[in-house]
């Protein structure tokens, strides 16, 4: 890879394709506290960047499973998202799938990524929320 690719990134350069998975479990909602761009210090929903060549559904679950250590089963397409800030310059599309289907304890498994993993009664949420967790929670409403 030449110098000048290798510098380019997905959501910076051009719009990025993400993921983000809604885990509901008991009527409580599963989030992550970011510590990263875009959007460090918000409450998320699982979820990441689709890697080249890798089903959106595919992504959506290895993602939640490597940031929360839980075992996704069955998953279903809930909405899209669109994230633009212009004063940093991230752009990202992201599609957001739900499960109610998890075994496991979540854990805080990416301490270097996120601060923070907890459920949260869908009446009693956290602030900030980040846009995508906003989308996710009108669709799902």
């Amino acid at each position: 890879m030449d110098t000048m690719t290798s510098t380019i990134k997905p959501g910076l350069d051009f719009p990025g394709v993400g993921v983000g998975l809604v885990i509901l479990r008991e009527g409580r909602l599963l989030l992550c506290r970011r510590m990263k761009a875009p959007e460090a210090g918000y409450w998320s929903i699982p979820g990441g960047k689709v890697d080249h060549l890798e089903m959106s559904l595919a992504a959506a679950r290895r993602e939640a499973e490597e940031e929360t250590g839980l075992t996704i089963g069955h998953v279903e397409f809930l909405c899209h998202s669109e994230f633009i800030d212009a004063v940093d310059r991230h752009h990202w599309v992201s599609l957001i799938f739900v499960t109610r289907d998890t075994t496991g304890q979540p854990s805080l498994t990416e301490p270097d990524k996120l601060s923070a993993i907890d459920w949260f009664d869908l009446d009693k949420l956290p602030e900030p929320i980040s846009a995508f967790a906003k989308d996710a929670l009108a669709a799902l409403k």
